[in-house]
Formats: structure tokens, sequence, C-alpha cells
């Protein structure tokens, strides 16, 4: 369920604004690795913090 609750964000994210997803993607591919996994793990602390809250 969760995984598919991503792909209608992403697609709804891609359908609506498509110039700005590109121009993150760009963005994205400039920031140091480093950068990129810190936000990665702090997405998904922030992701399970959030089922954890949902769940109880």
């Amino acid at each position: 369920m969760g995984i598919a609750l991503v792909f209608v964000v992403e697609g709804l994210l891609y359908a609506l604004f498509p110039q700005a997803a590109l121009n993150l993607a760009e963005r994205m591919r400039s920031l140091p690795q480093e950068q990129l996994r810190i936000a990665g793990l702090m997405s998904a602390i922030l992701g399970l913090g959030l089922v954890w809250l949902i769940r109880g």
C-alpha cells in the first residue's frame, strides 16, 4: 500500500509540475553525494515516524 502511494504522489508531481520536477532533478545532480545521502536518510526517518504515528 505504501509503495503504491509513493507512485501516486510522484506521478502527480510529474503530471502537474513537469518542469519543476526536471529542475529539481537537475539540481540534485549537482549536489554532493553525502548531502543526498543525508537527505535520503532524513526522508526515510520522517516516513518511518509518520507510519509509527499513524499506525500507533
